[in-house]
């Protein structure tokens, strides 16, 4: 055993003296420079802008049951003017007419007829209370563990 930790010290000492430690100087390695990024401004083209064109138009939803609304507006270019017409849920009906320009949007709002409480056509939901069937959960049939105290010393 010993002569073969003497072998592997002498292979050692060997190698070392075959591949002589390099001596690397810190002066000789400097830093690398980099230089600071540069970043410019992204050059956006200014959107282009078109002039107001005079525009109308009109729609209407008649259903006899369920939808009564219509939308019409105007525009010279300028100046939009228009009116919708909406029925409410409590039987009347709602028409705003409005005008909007540079001095901002102003609307008249009217109603038509009279609300009733509750709608003519209003059923309540028959809703009775659920029924919830008795347990099934049953008793376990092992017994819980009893537990000592533990001893003091």
């Amino acid at each position: 055993m010993k002569v073969l930790i003497l072998a592997a010290l002498v292979t050692i000492v060997a190698a070392k003296s075959t591949y002589p430690a390099k001596t690397y100087k810190p002066s000789s390695y400097s830093a690398p420079a980099y230089e600071a990024p540069s970043y410019s401004a992204p050059a956006y083209e200014k959107p282009e802008t078109y002039k107001a064109e005079p525009y109308s138009f009109s729609w209407d939803v008649k259903d006899e049951y369920y939808n009564d609304y219509a939308h019409s507006e105007t525009s010279d270019g300028q100046v939009v003017t228009g009116s919708y017409r909406i029925e409410l849920p409590d039987g009347r009906g709602q028409t705003v007419t409005y005008r909007a320009d540079s001095n901002g949007y102003v609307a008249d709002v009217k109603y038509d007829g009279e609300a009733k409480y509750p709608p003519p056509d209003y059923k309540p939901a028959a809703y009775s209370a659920p029924e919830y069937k008795a347990s099934t959960y049953r008793v376990p049939a092992y017994k819980p563990p009893v537990y000592k105290s533990r001893a003091r010393y």
